[in-house]
């Protein structure tokens, strides 16, 4: 195990950066369930992270801004009955948020003209369209 967690790029998270909180979890497992402490809870302080590089940062945080209570992204897994699994379950999913959160903005779409050509067919078309259902109403009136 790895005492980083690979965001994107060249951002990487120590696991020093990291809290964890473990509670019962529930659904399936039965007397397990009630005696161990297998849901497994990260928080990450995005807010206040020496890992995030400033522009970064300011980037999850905007993205971010609803899954945050007061800068801190907090994950809760608990699908597995090992709390090991559970841990390297919200671990991943951490990863995965942050990458999408802190990924560059799509490129600006930049409307293209219509060819002259295409919409001249296209309404050759419709007119052609439109001849043919005219025919067949007047063919039973």
């Amino acid at each position: 195990m790895s005492d980083q967690i690979h965001v994107r790029g060249s951002v990487s998270i120590p696991e020093a950066e990291l809290s964890w909180r473990f509670s019962r979890s529930s659904g399936p497992g039965g007397q397990h369930v009630n005696t161990s402490a297998t849901a497994a809870e990260l928080s990450f302080d995005v807010a206040n992270s020496p890992s995030l590089p400033d522009p970064l940062r300011e980037r999850a945080l905007r993205r971010l801004e609803n899954r945050l209570v007061r800068g801190v992204l907090t994950i809760r897994a608990e699908e597995f009955r090992s709390q090991q699994r559970n841990r390297d379950a919200a671990r991943e999913r951490l990863a995965r948020v942050l990458g999408d959160a802190l990924a560059p903005p799509p490129k600006k779409r930049i409307p293209k003209k219509i060819p002259r050509g295409l919409n001249e067919r296209r309404l050759a078309d419709k007119k052609r369209r439109s001849d043919v259902k005219r025919q067949r109403s007047s063919r039973w009136d």
